[in-house]
Order: structure tokens, then sequence, then C-alpha cells
């Protein structure tokens, strides 16, 4: 019988991480014998710490590891699965609206011969703006990872351990487990399942941070803003040689020049602005060189529950 961890990034959960363990905890015992939890807390402002030293006391496999501040939900995630031990990985979110229930479907979905299986909602609990700003995530991540299953990536998935071998050495304070997972292998698929309301709280990313991480993934795990970039430099040349053409054209055929400084002001803003977009797509680039050779950490361990 196969072996599994579940790893859950943790921030302000601390209505919802006894329930959520409890639930873990029926349904793992049913479907294996060999199981861990692993809830990393990524230095939250509420007292999640103490609920996972809580239920880390009472249950022998529940374990906890608090960050020493706040990396971000990919990166306590990365920290979470760099520590399971065994050969089956579940990742999921702390609110309770992946449900524990549905694992068995991610696993049966694996035994097909996938490497890595998720579980996406049939209907997804979310506002006008947070769906919308999570479609435009989606396809960023598309460009990103390559691969059509993007379109559905979840926070809910399941994928074989041997994989994390793949990305072991990454540093970079810039973390899309999604992306690092299609560096060991190409075998994505995708089963429905249940999305339930928030067990407590509102969710910790908004339209703006949705967006924000669409822009990251573009940039940090993808060189289609640079192909942009080129390609609208492509187009303005051949706009440039265009308006030349009409200009001398219109010079030898009329006898007449183009007005001045109304052509001439909207031709210079036309290309400056595209200049400095281009200038701003490769300062963005830079930028991400410039932090991976400052060897900013990924993230760093405070403390675990068995240190206690």
């Amino acid at each position: 019988m196969q072996s599994i961890s579940v790893v859950i990034p943790v921030y302000n959960s601390e209505g919802t991480i006894r329930d959520l363990c409890s639930q873990l905890l029926g349904t793992l015992k049913e479907i294996c014998d060999d199981f861990e939890i692993i809830l990393v807390e990524d230095c939250s402002r509420d007292r999640s710490w103490e609920m996972i030293l809580e239920v880390a006391q009472e249950e022998a496999s529940i374990r906890g590891i608090k960050l020493k501040r706040n990396y971000g939900q990919h990166n306590a995630l990365l920290c979470g699965i760099r520590d399971a031990k065994n050969e089956i990985i579940v990742t999921m979110d702390d609110d309770l609206q992946n449900p524990v229930s549905e694992i068995p479907l991610l696993l049966a979905e694996l035994e097909k011969g996938f490497d890595v299986v998720y579980g996406s909602p049939k209907k997804e609990q979310h506002g006008i703006f947070r769906g919308f700003a999570s479609r435009v995530t989606k396809l960023a991540l598309q460009g990103a990872m390559g691969v059509e299953t993007a379109a559905n990536v979840s926070a809910f998935r399941a994928f074989r351990g041997h994989l994390k071998s793949a990305f072991e050495d990454y540093r970079s304070p810039a973390v899309e487990i999604d992306v690092l997972l299609t560096w060991a292998t190409s075998r994505f698929s995708v089963v429905k399942v249940l999305h339930q309301p928030r067990g407590t709280g509102t969710s910790n990313y908004n339209l703006r941070k949705l967006v924000g991480h669409a822009f990251d993934l573009l940039t940090g795990f993808s060189t289609l803003p640079l192909r942009l970039a080129s390609i609208m430099g492509f187009l303005f040349t051949i706009f440039g040689f265009l308006v030349l053409v009409w200009v001398l054209g219109r010079y030898f055929i009329t006898g007449e020049s183009v007005p001045g400084f109304p052509f001439l002001a909207s031709i210079i803003a036309i290309f400056s602005g595209a200049q400095m977009f281009a200038l701003g797509i490769f300062g963005e680039y830079l930028a991400r060189i410039h932090f991976r050779t400052l060897d900013r950490p990924t993230y760093s361990v405070h403390m675990r529950t068995n240190d206690e």
C-alpha cells in the first residue's frame, strides 16, 4: 500500500487547523497505513502555530514547521515538499475549500500512469473579481508551464515524491511549484472535484496580488515577455518604414510635405512608449538576475514541532 505525505501551507488559519487535521486523519487512515501531515506555518499573525503545536502533540503523524518570516504560499509549500518522506505527496489549502474526501480521486488518477494530478473545482467558490484574477493567473501559468493542464491547475494536487529531485537545488525568492513540476515530468492530468466555501475568514489573495503573481510567473519562468518585446520592435520597425514611404511618396507625387509638429510629435510619442515598454521588460529580467545573484534564501526555518 502506498505511503502519503500531505503538505499544507498555513497562514492565519487558527480556526480551521483542528478541523482540517481531523478530516485528514479520518480519510488517510482508511486509504493507507503510512502517512504524515506536514503543516508549514508561514509566520501568521494569529495563533496558528500554537494550534499546530497542539494537534502535533495529540497525533504523532502530524508535523509542524514554522518559518522565520512570511515568504509566501509557494515558498512554504516548497519547504514542506522537501521535508516530505513518502512516495506520494498531496498538497492542499488550509481553508477547508479542498475537500479531504476527494483525495482518493486524485490517487486513483495517479495510478493510471500520471505523475501529477490536479483536483480542479467543478464550481469555484470565488467572487467575480477573484475569479477573473484567477483566470488571468492560469493563462500566465499556461504560458510558463507549456502544458494544456495549466488551465486547470489548483493548490489541490497529488504527485509522485521522486519528482522533487528535479528542483532540490532550486534557490530563488520566486517560487512556482507547478512550473517546477514541469522540470521533472510532462505526465499531467486533471480530475474534477468539489470546491467548498471557506471554513473561516477571507482569502489572502486579492485582485492585485493575483495579477502581480501572474506577472511574476511570466517574467520569472518564461521568456514570453521578451519575445513580445521583440515582436513589438519588429512591428514598429515596419510601421516606421511605412510612414517613411508615405512621407516620401506624398512629397514626390504631390510635391507637398507632411504637416510638421502634430505628426512628428505623435510618431515620437508612439515610438518612445514602445521603447520604454521594452526597456521595462528588460529591467524586470535584470532585476530577477540581480536578486538571484544575491543568493537570497527561498525560505528559512525557525523551528519544528519535534524541536519543542
